[in-house]
């Protein structure tokens, strides 16, 4: 199943110059919040796709103030939830699956996106784009 959170998507535009050649533009939508790659592992429970419980360490691939995306082993469904734990801090996040990715031999890329923002939960300060790790850990 793909992608179903619109925002934020690249979506490419075609236009003709004055002598009629073409040219592609990619224009990106204004995000919610700045994106950074940022690897650290953080504990994920939820139901996989058979409908039984799991309780996963995972890490993290892409983090923003609204969600991230993580490589998760166990195969859950698209709009799902899970509760996923900041290990560092004990902080837990309840969060919907938007995005699954193909599954490969380290997993599955699973987009998630919080039930409510939580730009300091990651131990990332988002600010003006240029997002700041405030962690003192090493990951």
């Amino acid at each position: 199943m793909g992608n179903t959170c619109t925002e934020g998507q690249i979506d490419g535009r075609t236009g003709a110059f004055e002598d009629g050649a073409m040219s592609e533009v990619t224009a990106a939508s204004l995000r919610r919040s700045s994106r950074v790659f940022h690897k650290m592992r953080v504990e994920v429970q939820g139901r996989a796709h058979n409908r039984k419980k799991f309780k996963e360490t995972c890490e993290t691939v892409v983090v923003n103030g609204h969600g991230g995306l993580l490589m998760l082993k166990h195969e859950v469904d698209n709009g799902e939830m899970l509760v996923i734990t900041n290990p560092e801090t004990q902080e837990d996040q309840e969060c919907r699956i938007v995005y699954l990715g193909d599954p490969g031999d380290k997993g599955q890329r699973v987009g998630i996106e919080f039930l409510t923002p939580a730009p300091r939960f990651w131990g990332v300060e988002f600010s003006d784009n240029s997002p700041t790790v405030v962690s003192s850990v090493v990951h």
